[in-house]
């Protein structure tokens, strides 16, 4: 049908589209929920748009930075942005008397608990009560409710998880040793650990040193904050002592009352003198739309704002940096590709004032870092660009984090990682131990052929000269990461260096270092990018998805042949479920920041470990 476009059959699209539904469905109704689901879905009764009411936060199913895995985007009520947005929206809304937040098992990062504990906050001081419940509370998330709750429930069949903050490593080279497995890996940074963990058999004192400075700094944090928030200095040591059973938890101050939600949100009630609530960020949300409409909206990855009308774009940066998808953990990640596209039309588009890039990286590929960084770098030229760090902006989160007119992190948040490291593993000696040899045959006569023509091969080790080049290359990398930052940050190499050489550091400390402007969270982003544009301070805000739509992702690769444009789109989605099944939450960016180095790069500007401080 050379010179026609086949049209895509409508049935096979809603087809795809209902069992994308069905497979990213987060909370399944079976017809017998719990006694206490039912008593608390009765209490949360719908009060009129027009009347006072109890506005209430569902945070029990999560509000991630960007869509989830699925073949739809999530529209922003749903995202972390539409979190903060509907957080302030209530603040100013004088129909809301009082704030209801669920919690159920849900946990938080750091840097998110301390920013939405810190807006619920501002509803205090202005005599808006804040009750909470949750069903099990954890360092972050108890830390959330003690800093922004007045009300603090806690399920009778609960628990707290307070139990102190530490980080855990995991050493292989002893079992690598007793596999012969040779890891060969070099780094550019004196605190650039990533390959102690294959190398060595515990952390190095300059590992060690940084790392244990830098968890001090957030433990400092989080206990003195929590303490003053509610003004029991027995906190600090209550907080690292746990896990409690509720009334423990209530007899160290940790939570005020034991109980179901249906009890919970009635005395939030009673207390603001109303008869009704309003869910107004969460699953239980009233959508405007319905029917087909709502699932052409979901189909296209639009949202209920114009964005033909001035606003401010929001791009998620979450997840390891690659160049391209991987077909092991499909559209997982920052990859260059979607990057870049998002950025460019980002610039070119007369409707977006300014961009919020919200950051929660550990980094990864040097050569996808440097081309984000320059599109950052151009794009700043045309409208302001603030990075807003969540959980971190590490080595190459950092890298395009440097980019941006102002850097914008929590206390909590993890920055910096300025280094490189990377290599290969060696199985050519595990091989020999079960019979199975190798040789190399080079084209060239030349002597040493062999080992360069073998540069990429998992069978034999690097010889001298060729380990010599590769430390070459990193050192070429570390010095452009320094020369990038200190360009994006408008300040001398020399003065980067200080703080480079690997180390992480606490947002606090950042901030001491000159790597990072202000401390806040993503509100404080907004606003300033809202008034380095000279935007009024009602304009909107829209959330631009990396990942293409359902739509977009049918025809990433061209048009398909019939019957294959829903089988490409539904593998892709399957393939990135198994991954998520396979791995656990906290150590995906992780994982995903290390593939350049099977994907024909041999170094990685990423976090040298993965780190979920909980």
């Amino acid at each position: 049908m050379t010179g026609l476009r086949r049209p895509l059959r409508l049935p096979r699209l809603l087809l795809a589209a209902c069992l994308a539904l069905s497979a990213c469905t987060a909370r399944e109704r079976f017809g017998h929920e719990t006694e206490s689901e039912s008593d608390a879905e009765r209490a949360f009764e719908v009060s009129a748009d027009n009347s006072d009411h109890v506005a209430v936060f569902d945070l029990s199913e999560g509000a991630p930075e960007q869509a989830p895995s699925g073949l739809f985007q999530l529209p922003l009520e749903r995202t972390y942005p539409g979190l903060v947005q509907s957080l302030s929206k209530a603040l100013d809304d004088d129909q809301t008397k009082g704030v209801f937040v669920r919690l159920s098992q849900q946990n938080y990062d750091w840097a998110q608990s301390q920013e939405i504990g810190r807006l619920l906050a501002e509803f205090k001081k202005k005599g808006k009560r804040v009750t909470c419940h949750g069903h099990s509370l954890t360092n972050s998330t108890a830390w959330l409710f003690l800093r922004g709750c007045e009300r603090i429930w806690l399920s009778p069949a609960g628990e707290v998880t307070s139990v102190g903050i530490a980080a855990q490593m995991t050493y292989l080279k002893g079992a690598l040793d007793k596999l012969r497995i040779q890891a060969d890996f070099l780094h550019m940074g004196r605190y650039k650990s990533g390959g102690e963990p294959m190398t060595q058999e515990g952390p190095s004192d300059a590992s060690r040193e940084n790392l244990t400075a830098t968890l001090h700094s957030i433990r400092n944090t989080w206990l003195a904050e929590a303490a003053d928030a509610r003004k029991q200095p027995a906190l600090k040591h209550a907080l690292e002592h746990g896990p409690y059973i509720p009334e423990a938890a209530k007899a160290k101050g940790i939570v005020d009352k034991v109980g179901f939600e249906a009890d919970a949100i009635a005395e939030a009630k009673k207390h603001a003198g109303v008869e009704g609530s309003k869910v107004v960020f969460g699953p239980g949300r009233k959508q405007s739309d319905a029917g087909l409409a709502e699932l052409v909206r979901l189909l296209a990855g639009t949202s209920d704002v114009d964005k033909n009308r001035p606003h401010i774009a929001v791009v998620p940066a979450v997840g390891g940096i690659t160049m391209q998808s991987s077909e092991s953990i499909g559209s997982s990640g920052i990859t260059a590709t979607a990057m870049l596209k998002t950025l460019r039309r980002l610039k070119k588009s007369e409707s977006v004032k300014a961009v919020v890039l919200r950051l929660d990286s550990p980094g990864g590929s040097p050569l996808a870092s440097d081309l984000i960084w320059r599109e950052v770098m151009d794009l700043k030229k045309e409208k302001p660009v603030i990075a807003s760090v969540g959980g971190m902006a590490a080595s190459g989160g950092y890298y395009i984090a440097c980019a941006a007119d102002r850097i914008i992190a929590e206390r909590t948040s993890i920055v910096g990682s300025i280094g490189v490291f990377g290599g290969k593993f060696v199985i050519g000696p595990a091989l020999e131990e079960i019979g199975v040899t190798s040789y190399t045959f080079p084209a060239s006569p030349e002597p040493g052929a062999a080992a360069r023509a073998a540069y990429m091969s998992p069978l034999t080790p690097w010889d001298a000269e060729t380990r010599s080049r590769v430390e070459d290359h990193m050192r070429h990398i570390y010095e452009l990461f320094l020369a990038r930052v200190a360009e994006g940050r408008r300040q001398p190499v020399d003065k980067v260096r200080k703080y480079a050489e690997g180390a992480i550091f606490s947002g606090n400390q950042g901030r001491d270092r000159g790597l990072v402007d202000d401390l806040g969270g993503l509100r404080m982003a907004l606003e300033v990018a809202r008034n380095r544009a000279g935007l009024p301070e009602d304009v909107s805000v829209v959330v631009e998805g990396l990942q293409d739509s359902l739509i977009e992702s049918l025809f990433s690769e061209g048009e398909p042949a019939a019957g294959d444009a829903e089988a490409a789109a539904l593998r892709r989605h399957a393939t990135r479920q198994q991954f998520e099944a396979l791995v656990p939450a906290e150590l995906r960016s992780f994982v995903t920041s290390l593939l350049p180095l099977t994907q024909g790069e041999r170094s990685v500007v990423a976090l040298p470990f993965t780190m979920a401080v909980r």
